[in-house]
């Protein structure tokens, strides 16, 4: 068994950008397992560490060199191999070169298909003291660093300055320089409570010296925990709750190595602001966590963390106190200055907004919403006043201080200003429903003029910027193009909306003015939403065949297009269903091979096997009773009638020969499986089943 040893690498830096810590340390670990993968260097568990000052990895049970390795290759066959002299052939001479050997050195190799002349090698496994190196450099290289940067003289370059490299292959440190440090084994401790090197005599020693004589907290995950923990404690001394959201508690978690918890006050006048503006003042500016009461209401307090343990607290939370009032201040003047407009007389100034070149203005993009909103309502039969207010009201918001000042109150402060403006409440809510959902898996709107709206907006978005060729690609949609698709595919099937999808899509481009290919634009945006409704659908455990099935018959409606789904799942499941899968597949194929040729809709006075009029008269009586269930959309009924079908179809395989020399004959087979391949269409292609 080869001999192995724990592997650490550390590497210190400046303090690494918070909000790219997680990142980091995730490709740095892909990376170098990835290296090691390469180098056949099999491991146990790999654990990483980041804190502001470091990125860490502890890989236990590394070999200490690959494995060797029996190399065998085959050269020419012994009766080619040598001239009538017994000198090497041409063939034996150019193989001998080509793995640097002698003629004493190959073997003979025997088969069953004559002998070979053969070269073995064993190649002895690289020392992994002499492979780490690269794998380390090349995993930093590759990590996903938008910028790099310099320092010193050297022309390293890395996202901070690097100040120490450690390298330890068990109790050795590993002779290297990476990013222009000489590796070591010193380790560096808090930057205030423990500035001076700490030497680490093995890599399972690592996290434990830290955290007792370095005051670091090395794991990441840990550190979050604490954070968690610390902040809760302290909330409740308040009777209060720690309203933590898990960025927020990640980014503090990349800030602080050695977390202490303190609890600030505020006055308690700034609570008649609306909630959303304390919690976002906190959040974004100074990365505290609200407190809040049992019902969800704040309390005037906050919790920050520290980096450090200070000698004294009282002068650490007057700080943060002193620092956070202005913050206040500021939210509690834009609150005051931006009721004084309302929202309808800032309607005109949108037109100073340009949303989009060749789509005009924000005032542009509302009326187009406004129009659209409308549509929507009356395909639904729903009010329509309420919808189109709302649109109109929509962007208005965007141009208050507040939503200057934090863009993500858009839609939140459309609603506080229209309630205060004596707006409808439901077209309140619809204002900030509009940007529902926000994030993957995130609510959608709640109210049927929230949903209308957000719909409208969604598609005016789509339709305009497709419409001026900005489809995304890659990885880049500066107009959120994928999330608004997958918003329009979530509102409408959980919202159980019964809309047209391809006829919203016409309508929200017969809105723009400009030039541009309109079923062109339709047929790529109609797609563009069906991948997105795939990726949803997948995502809910649907497989890939049924998607494709229920995709192949194109229906218009979303929420027609799970029904399917749900009966194509349960289809499945029937011990018919595998034949009719297979038959159906035969069915589409016999029917494209022979396209160009004729077809009659199927007389039983016109065939002339038994199997086929049998198979006629089963679909004669399936499409009866289908019709009423197509009509229901009872598609899972209507499967299961289907699958009665399999033993006529059956028959009708291994007793007929559907291209008949006999011409009328054959038009009337192609007909009757047109007949059968259209039962089954009016719901789902069944062929695609695997």
């Amino acid at each position: 068994m080869a001999e192995t040893r724990d592997l650490l690498f550390e590497l210190g830096t400046e303090e690494l950008p918070p909000k790219s810590l997680s990142t980091l340390i995730d490709a740095l670990q892909s990376g170098v397992e990835s290296g090691l993968q390469k180098a056949g260097l099999s491991h146990g568990i790999i654990t990483a560490y980041a804190t502001p000052r470091r990125l860490a990895l502890l890989i236990r049970d590394l070999p200490l060199a690959q494995p060797d390795q029996q190399i065998e290759k085959r050269g020419p066959a012994v009766n080619a191999a040598y001239n009538a002299d017994g000198s090497p052939s041409k063939a034996t001479a150019g193989f001998l070169r080509s793995c640097n050997a002698t003629i004493n050195q190959l073997i003979t190799l025997s088969t069953d298909r004559g002998e070979w002349l053969c070269f073995r090698e064993l190649i002895k496994g690289a020392e992994a003291r002499t492979l780490i190196p690269d794998i380390v450099s090349s995993a930093l290289a590759n990590l996903p660093i938008a910028k790099r940067m310099r320092w010193g003289s050297g022309n390293a370059e890395f996202v901070r300055p690097v100040h120490w490299v450690m390298l330890l292959l068990g109790n050795d440190v590993i002779d290297a320089e990476i990013l222009g440090i000489t590796a070591g084994r010193a380790t560096r401790g808090h930057r205030f409570h423990h500035p001076e090197a700490l030497l680490i005599s093995e890599p399972a020693a690592y996290e434990e010296t830290l955290d007792s004589q370095g005051r670091i907290i090395a794991s990441f995950a840990e550190r979050k925990l604490k954070i968690q923990a610390l902040a809760e404690q302290s909330a409740q001394a308040v009777q209060g709750i720690a309203h933590i959201e898990p960025d927020l508690l990640d980014e503090v978690a990349a800030l602080v190595e050695w977390p202490v918890p303190v609890r600030g006050h505020f006055d308690p006048r700034y609570l008649t602001l609306p909630a959303e503006v304390l919690i976002t003042t906190m959040q974004e500016n100074q990365k505290y966590f609200p407190v809040e009461d049992g019902g969800g209401k704040l309390l005037p307090y906050f919790i920050t963390f520290s980096n450090i343990d200070s000698n004294n607290p009282d002068t650490v939370r007057q700080g943060n106190e002193r620092v956070v009032r202005p913050r206040l201040s500021d939210a509690e003047f834009f609150w005051t200055q931006d009721r004084k407009q309302r929202l309808q007389e800032r309607l005109g100034h949108l037109k100073q907004v340009t949303f989009q070149q060749k789509l005009g203005s924000l005032h542009d993009k509302t009326l187009r919403t406004a129009n659209l909103g409308k549509t929507i309502a009356e395909l639904l039969e729903q009010e329509t006043a309420h919808v189109q207010r709302a649109a109109l009201l929509s962007k208005t918001d965007l141009l208050t201080e507040m939503v200057g000042e934090f863009p993500n109150l858009q839609g939140t402060m459309g609603r506080y200003y229209a309630l205060a403006d004596g707006e409808d409440a439901e077209v309140a809510t619809a204002i900030e429903e509009q940007y529902l959902p926000k994030v993957s898996g995130g609510v959608i709107p709640s109210t049927a003029t929230g949903q209308i709206l957000a719909l409208a907006d969604k598609l005016d978005t789509l339709s305009g910027i497709f419409s001026t060729g900005m489809v995304p690609t890659g990885d880049k949609d500066p107009y959120a193009l994928r999330r608004a698709a997958l918003g329009i595919v979530r509102i409408m099937i959980e919202a159980g909306l019964e809309l047209d999808l391809p006829a919203l899509i016409s309508s929200a481009l017969a809105q723009h003015t400009h030039s541009f290919d309109h079923a062109t634009v339709q047929k790529q945006l109609e797609a563009f939403v069906l991948e997105r409704l795939r990726g949803y659908l997948l995502d809910q455990g649907t497989r890939y065949d049924e998607f494709e099935a229920v995709l192949a018959t194109q229906p218009q409606l979303l929420t027609d297009f799970e029904l399917r789904l749900k009966a194509v799942a349960e289809f499945r499941t029937l011990p018919e269903a595998e034949s009719l899968a297979a038959a159906n597949k035969r069915i589409r194929n016999i029917l494209r091979k022979n396209e160009n040729e004729p077809s009659e809709a199927p007389q039983a006075a016109a065939l002339s096997e038994t199997a086929e009029i049998a198979l006629l008269k089963a679909a004669e009586s399936a499409q009866q009773e289908l019709a009423p269930l197509i009509r229901q959309r009872d598609y899972t009924a209507a499967l299961r009638r289907l699958a009665a079908l399999r033993d006529p179809v059956d028959t009708f395989f291994n007793d007929v020969i559907v291209m008949s020399e006999d011409a009328a004959l054959r038009k009337q087979r192609l007909g009757l499986l047109t007949l059968i391949e259209g039962l089954f269409m009016q719901i789902a292609d069944i062929s695609y089943l695997q």
